[in-house]
């Protein structure tokens, strides 16, 4: 054999070996990826890092979590982008959660007659997945088309399953940011279903009643959906000895009647327990129906007797209603007559205001406005050991009218001066945090606390046992429903002259689960997505030059690499053949 021949055969088993090495290099490479996975998230807003809550929830699941999403087919840009943000978050949970995370994507409706999408709608609205109508503009002579999409998913966890709506609205936000807001809660709301479904137990509620506390079919929407998440009881404290600890959370929703000292010693020996406490008071007692006959009426105190015991843990709820210039629902009002018709218009109300959190506490963060009936203001008390965060307040233009408040309609009739409200940022629900201590330390007969310890097997808490918290609402309101002669009762936070949704019932749903949460899965709701519009003027202008920059460089740089390598291929192979 001649050495040129020699020479080959090595270069061809030289040439042999490297692609075994390099093939070898390469289904190594996909075994460790395959079970040690590596990611950078390089955006400003962590957009594709889930929270670290999430991911203990997810690597902890002991069965298989089914997920369907029902937003499949072809979108305008903002929902496609609501579809690719989805099956992102997805596939970030299918990392975490492995095997046990499964999803799809369907479109319910495709390929179905009018009678079997007819039967789809009657079974989606029975779970509680509501559809949404598009208009899709197809071209100038045709113009709009109608398309139906259900902007829903559904997730199914040991035989249990909960919808999840990923469209959020926004009264203060354009469509776009809508479907950008929507983006940000996908974790925060996929997670949260994981978390109630994988429960074995549901946690837990007290409705605290006796003292005159609304029920019936003005709390119906309210309770009716915490009862899907939560196992909801009522208490009376004139017939318990106490609240017990196995309630991880109490309401207090718009009590009409004062409280005597059994009954705020329960309240108070709970919480030092560890026990949650959402209050919801209205310190004045005023009906709407009370102008019916007459355009002008009294709010007066109820004296709930509960202003020690607040101001003890850390706030005051002043016996006033705020006035509101800004932020504010209107009322119908009879200014006088059309003919033989009745003028009927709806003016302001500066009693209803309704807020717009700027916080960034979880609980609130990008939340959608929430509405208020007849508000009162809030003061914090200095307590070192007690954290307070406002979560919802009024305007940049309010004020402050004490008790006894004249309500008249006649006085809506003229436009307020501007200049009248110079509050700014009256408080109308605050979180408290920390180590509440009982009202009762010192307070208390030893004979009592003999008796609460030796027959009822009590222990009397001078202080909580561990860090604790609570939530106070100036209106009990915000809890409450508005209820049809027709329709029955409405959903939580409709205001009926306007025909708006208000976001009460995902407002008291936050300040529960942020209350009862051990998993601490709010921390998703956190996350801000930016919407990083294009300038459309600068699009137009500068066209052609962003598409030479993105079409011919690359191409003149492969032309250029590949020029230049043949060139010195060339140089250093020349003369040696």
């Amino acid at each position: 054999m001649s050495s040129k021949e020699n020479k080959t055969s090595s270069q061809k088993s030289k040439a042999i070996s490297r692609f075994v090495i390099i093939v070898s290099i390469l289904i190594l490479v996909n075994i460790i990826s395959s079970k040690w996975h590596l990611r950078f998230d390089a955006t400003a807003e962590k957009r594709f890092s889930l929270s670290a809550p999430t991911k203990k929830l997810l690597q902890n699941l002991d069965e298989v979590v089914m997920i369907e999403v029902y937003l499949k087919g072809s979108f305008p840009a903002g929902f496609q982008r609501l579809h690719e943000a989805t099956k992102e978050v997805l596939q970030q949970f299918k990392e975490y959660g492995g095997s046990k995370v499964k999803f799809t994507f369907i479109n319910p409706i495709e390929g179905k007659d009018d009678k079997q999408k007819l039967e789809v709608f009657k079974a989606f609205s029975d779970k509680g997945i509501q559809f949404t109508k598009l208009k899709i503009q197809q071209d100038e002579e045709e113009g709009y088309e109608e398309k139906i999409i259900f902007p829903s998913a559904n997730v199914m966890y040991n035989q249990k399953e909960m919808p999840v709506s990923l469209l959020e609205r926004h009264i203060s936000m354009s469509p776009d940011e809508e479907l950008n807001y929507s983006q940000s809660l996908l974790e925060f709301k996929l997670a949260e279903a994981i978390k109630h479904l994988i429960q074995p137990d549901k946690k837990k509620i007290a409705y605290v009643m006796g003292n005159g506390e609304f029920i019936g079919p003005a709390t119906y929407d309210m309770l009716t959906t915490l009862e899907k998440l939560y196992d909801v009881d009522t208490i009376d404290l004139n017939e318990n000895i106490e609240i017990p600890p196995v309630y991880s959370a109490a309401i207090v929703c718009r009590p009409t009647i004062p409280f005597n000292d059994k009954s705020k010693f329960k309240i108070d020996q709970y919480i030092m327990q560890g026990g949650k406490m959402l209050w919801m008071i209205d310190p004045l007692q005023f009906e709407m129906d009370s102008l019916r006959t007459t355009s002008a009426s009294l709010a007066m105190d109820y004296n709930l007797n509960l202003e020690d015991m607040l101001f003890n843990y850390g706030v005051r709820i002043n016996p006033d209603y705020i006035e509101d210039y800004q932020q504010v629902n209107p009322l119908a009002l009879t200014v006088g007559m059309s003919g033989d018709q009745p003028d009927i218009r709806l003016l302001p109300f500066p009693y209803f205001p309704y807020s717009l959190s700027t916080s960034k506490h979880p609980i609130v963060n990008n939340m959608d406005a929430v509405m208020f009936l007849f508000a009162s203001s809030i003061d914090t008390i200095e307590n070192p050991e007690v954290r307070k965060t406002i979560l919802l307040t009024s305007s940049n233009r309010s004020r402050r009218v004490p008790s006894p408040v004249r309500v008249s309609l006649a006085a809506l009739q003229f436009k307020p001066k501007a200049d009248m409200f110079k509050e700014k940022n009256i408080p109308m629900a605050v979180l408290m945090e920390g180590k509440f201590r009982s009202i009762y330390t010192n307070r208390l007969d030893p004979k009592f606390l003999a008796v609460y310890k030796d027959s009822l097997r009590k222990e009397f808490l001078e202080s909580c046992k561990k860090e604790n918290s609570m939530i106070v609402i100036s209106d009990g309101n915000v809890f409450l429903n508005d209820v049809s002669p027709s329709r029955g009762p409405m959903e939580c936070g409709y205001y009926k002259y306007t025909d708006q949704l208000f976001a009460n019932k995902a407002f008291i749903l936050n300040c529960i689960e942020y209350l009862t949460d051990n998993f601490g899965l709010l921390e998703a709701r956190n996350k801000d997505i930016k919407l990083r519009l294009l300038d459309r003027a600068r699009v137009k202008k500068e066209r052609l030059n962003w598409q030479l920059l993105n079409i011919g460089l690359p191409v003149l740089l492969i032309i250029f690499f590949a020029s230049g390598y043949l060139f010195f291929r060339k140089k250093k192979y020349e003369g040696k053949v």
